[in-house]
C-alpha cells in the first residue's frame, strides 16, 4: 500500500483499489481470463516459460489478445511496514463508507 501512495504521488493519478470478498473470483475478471486459458491449452504440457508464452499468446478473450511479459525478478516476501509507519500512509485512504474493508481510494496530493 505504501508503493500505492507513492505511485499516486509520482503519476498524480487516483488509485481506487477494490477487494473480492474471499472466495468470490467468479467475479474476478481476470479470474475468467485464466479460466478460458485453462481451457485453451486443453492439458497440454506446459513444460517450459516459452511453452507456457506461446500458449498464452495463442489465445483470444472477448475478442483481445494477451499481453504476454515473463517477469523475472524475484520480489522479496514478508516485507512489512511497522504500524507507526502504516499509520502515515493509512492517513491518505478513503475508505468506502459501506465497504471500509474492500474500496480504498488513494489520491495524490494537490500540487
Amino acid at each position: 500500500m505504501a508503493r500505492m501512495v507513492a505511485f499516486a504521488e509520482q503519476t498524480g493519478l487516483e488509485i481506487v483499489q477494490v477487494y473480492y470478498p474471499p472466495y468470490h473470483s467468479k467475479y474476478n475478471p481476470i479470474e475468467r481470463c485464466w479460466g478460458i486459458l485453462e481451457m485453451h491449452w486443453n492439458g497440454a504440457l506446459l513444460d517450459s516459460i516459452d511453452t507456457a508464452c506461446e500458449w498464452a499468446r495463442s489465445m483470444t478473450w472477448k475478442c483481445l489478445e494477451p499481453a504476454i511479459r515473463v517477469l523475472d525478478q524475484v520480489y522479496e516476501t514478508g516485507v512489512r511496514l511497522t504500524k507507526q509507519a502504516f499509520k502515515a500512509v493509512e492517513k491518505r485512504f478513503q475508505r468506502h463508507a459501506s465497504l471500509p474493508k474492500y474500496h480504498v481510494l488513494i489520491q495524490p496530493t494537490p500540487a
